[in-house]
């Protein structure tokens, strides 16, 4: 029996396979029982928890904790034997290759855990996935790239000098392409600030309308007459927008000129008669009401009013609501709105 076990093949011996499958065997049967169910309980007791974070740690640990223990108990199996030093090289380099692979994936699970938690802390609209597929297709790449020049000098490529040469194309493309990059970090500001987002209406100068798409390096604008307008993104970074979805109430101004003939006792009465009009309709708040001035042909009002919300037709709504009741209330009192008019007199004595 010792003499099968000495029995040597390719450099080893019979015991030492026996051995490094046993060793092979164990560590998988532990990293099974670990997964099986440590791992399970440990995934039950996070469901319950309120915060997040320890689902995301299980999740990396399932994806890539794992993989990197059954890769580390067969390696440790094969280090026990007497391996060809090409079959030693061309292991140790599928496991560099294998376990970069593992760690990407896992700092990669970690940054989109990490967006797609700040999109839901900061109540982001429908639009806030589409943007997030932006952030990451850009971060992905990144850190892809950042791990392929790990990886290639860990392998033993010389990369400095393929580093340097980067460095200066990359000086080069971004003098030649400052408007391209310029839009590009503005979407961060974009993203991150969120002067703006999806679904909302927005004036920019003498252009308004409803934010489409975000994109790298343009915003797309539906406007109110159907057509599509087009802002880089560092026009909209730079420019004053004003954002109508982000205003709790809206504030109406209006006046109301009646005629020089109307009595004192009706001038009294407009500003209450207005009021009160106002005070009926519903999410409108009333703040005051004015006789301001005397006109060149009328005797001028000015009332203030806030609406509740950005919704515009919810705004011309009230507005007309108020306006048709004005004049029915007028109309009731005998009280004329006034026009431009002209009295011209004439002098008998000179004609």
């Amino acid at each position: 029996m010792q003499e099968i076990l000495d029995t040597t093949i390719f450099n080893n011996s019979i015991l030492e396979y026996l051995s490094s499958l046993a060793t092979f065997i164990g560590g998988m049967a532990g990293v099974y029982v670990c997964n099986k169910y440590i791992l399970k309980k440990l995934k039950r007791w996070a469901g319950d928890t309120a915060t997040t974070i320890d689902d995301l740690v299980l999740k990396v640990a399932e994806r890539s904790l794992i993989p990197v223990l059954f890769l580390g108990v067969f390696y440790a199996s094969l280090h026990s034997l007497t391996l060809s030093e090409q079959f030693e090289q061309g292991f140790r380099t599928a496991a560099i290759i294998l376990v970069t692979i593992i760690l990407v994936r896992a700092l990669l699970s970690g940054v989109n855990f990490a967006l797609e938690l700040y999109i839901r802390k900061s109540a982001a609209e429908s639009g806030g996935e589409r943007q997030l597929k932006g952030i990451r297709s850009v971060l992905n790449f990144v850190i892809w790239a950042l791990a392929l020049v790990f990886l290639l000098d860990n392998l033993g490529f010389k990369i400095s000098a393929v580093v340097a040469g980067l460095g200066i194309g990359g000086i080069a493309v971004a003098l030649a392409a400052q408007a391209v990059l310029g839009d590009f970090f503005s979407y961060f500001v974009i993203f991150f600030d969120k002067p703006f987002e999806i679904g909302d209406f927005i004036v920019v100068g003498d252009k308004m309308g409803v934010v489409e798409y975000i994109g790298i390096k343009t915003t797309r604008i539906c406007a109110l007459n159907g057509e599509q307008l087009v802002f880089s993104n560092t026009v909209l970074t730079n420019a004053c927008v004003q954002n109508f979805k982000k205003m709790g109430r809206r504030r109406v101004v209006f006046h109301l000129g009646l005629v020089y003939q109307t009595t004192v006792e009706q001038l009294k009465r407009v500003p209450l008669m207005v009021k009160e009009i106002v005070e009926v309709q519903e999410d409108a708040t009333f703040d005051r009401g004015h006789f301001t001035d005397y006109g060149a042909s009328s005797l001028d009002f000015e009332f203030v009013y806030y609406v509740t919300g950005p919704d515009y037709n919810k705004y011309m709504d009230i507005q007309q609501a108020i306006n048709l009741l004005i004049f029915e209330g007028f109309a009731k009192e005998k009280i004329e709105f006034a026009y431009p008019t002209q009295t011209l007199f004439i002098n008998p004595a000179s004609t």
